[in-house]
């Protein structure tokens, strides 16, 4: 990913843009990648090579994978692999819901903790934008943050209940 920012507009664009941001943020050494999307149906989360990226840098101290949606029902449908995946990971690969009444509109980010972005802005075309711009970044962790603060976790490896 180049310095700056590009725009995407096809359902293969976003998924590369998704997969060289991971990259991106690996390779510089993130310590925090947060992805929000209302139901993640539509990322390449079940991608084999994703996993085995994310599996080294997750070893390393203190990395967090965090995930915000608001529909935890679709993953194991849609994403099999990477909720089978997850299970040793869970101590880092946190779920959470927004708190009732801020579930609407939930944007569909994928954001770390340096200047790596990615934001599909428009899901029935796909149009997006992603890159490396520190003020874009910052601008996502913010929102992302404020409703991580307020949300509940979620995404548990085993249902709670009986």
């Amino acid at each position: 990913m180049s310095a700056g920012s590009a725009l995407f507009d096809t359902r293969g664009a976003f998924h590369d843009a998704v997969h060289q941001a991971f990259e991106a943020a690996i390779a510089r050494g993130a310590r925090r990648i947060v992805c929000c999307d209302p139901d993640f149906a539509d990322w390449p989360l079940d991608d084999a090579a994703l996993h085995d990226r994310l599996v080294p840098w997750l070893k390393r101290p203190q990395r967090r994978l965090v995930l915000l949606a608001a529909d935890w029902s679709v993953l194991p449908r849609r994403h099999p692999r990477f909720v089978a995946w997850r299970t040793p990971w869970a101590h880092a690969v946190e779920g959470w819901a927004p708190e009732e009444g801020d579930e609407a509109e939930l944007p569909r980010v994928l954001v770390d903790d340096g200047d790596v972005f990615v934001h599909l802005r428009d899901a029935e075309h796909w149009r997006g934008r992603a890159g490396r711009d520190a003020g874009d970044a910052q601008r996502w962790r913010d929102v992302l943050d404020g409703r991580i603060e307020r949300a509940q976790p979620s995404f548990f490896l085993r249902p709670l209940g009986l």
